[in-house]
């Protein structure tokens, strides 16, 4: 697809990290931005180029909130050809210490966020008859038992579930959808804090463990977020390692995403394997 016949992005989060680097691949490709941020002097620095449109949005707002300012931005360039469901948050804390308080925090943004930001961007795909839907995952999905990250990693595999579940649903409206899950990049946002509220001592040690993990890995991780953005747009427009290959439907993204993806589905089939007897002899007599 060439710049003369470019696509139009809508994108949340693109203040930083991955929804930043997202903008700059995509308008270096020729493409057209709306970006979308909770302030507006957040990415201030996108204006004056015309080919990018901001606007203000927390994804936290509601649908009505959310369809008003969808169906505006659809009016900028006359269509939206590529929804990104990026913004979210991470907020780490033991999942006793954190219970439902720190769940619902952390699934009001990552879960709810997301379906709300889909639901109100539908209605104009499917009425256009085809788009593309993007939504960040991560890898943590698939490795959940990182202490401190439990509340992160539950509310992306219920993200995750939610996406394929959607893949399904609006294929027949030529909507495609793309499930990225990519590994620990350096995307220069600063750790949230820990979530401390209700500490309780038997987990003084993990937490102190928990905690020096997670202050030790910013600036620290092995990927590149303007890799791992390019990839993304070469899948969307079907160029560059993309071109020729089929949908992907879910794409992972860095070898340590690599790495625990691969070590989950062992751990998986070798668990089956070795009760497989049990597992298949529960069905109805006949």
């Amino acid at each position: 697809m060439s710049s003369s016949n470019p696509l139009v992005w809508f994108i949340t989060g693109t203040s930083s990290g991955f929804g930043q680097c997202l903008v700059n691949s995509a308008l270096a490709r020729g493409d057209r931005v709306i970006a979308t941020a909770r302030s507006l002097d957040s990415i201030k620095h996108f204006e004056g180029n015309p080919n990018v449109c901001t606007r203000q949005l927390d994804v936290t707002a509601g649908v009505p909130a959310l369809t008003e300012i969808v169906t505006e931005a659809a009016k900028v360039w006359g269509r939206i050809d590529v929804v990104v469901s990026n913004a979210g948050v991470g907020l780490p804390g033991l999942m006793e210490e954190g219970g439902s308080v720190l769940l619902r925090r952390q699934f009001e943004a990552n879960v709810f966020g997301v379906m709300d930001v889909l639901s109100a961007s539908l209605p104009t795909l499917r009425a256009q008859k085809s788009g593309t839907v993007v939504v960040i995952g991560s890898r943590s999905a698939w490795k959940p038992d990182i202490p401190g990250l439990g509340a992160y990693a539950a509310s992306k595999a219920a993200t995750h579930a939610l996406t394929e579940a959607l893949t399904a649903e609006v294929a027949r409206f030529n909507i495609r959808v793309l499930l990225v899950e990519p590994g620990a990049f350096r995307t220069n946002i600063s750790s949230t804090v820990y979530f401390q509220e209700n500490s309780i001592p038997d987990y003084d040690e993990l937490r102190a463990l928990s905690l020096s993990r997670f202050g030790a890995l910013h600036g620290s991780e092995p990927g590149d977020p303007v890799k791992a953005m390019e990839m993304v747009v070469d899948v969307v427009r079907g160029e560059g390692c993309a071109k020729g290959r089929p949908w992907p439907k879910r794409l992972v993204l860095g070898q340590d995403a690599e790495n625990d993806v691969r070590a989950k589905c062992k751990m998986m089939l070798d668990g089956m394997d070795l009760w497989v007897e049990g597992v298949r002899d529960v069905g109805v007599d006949k």
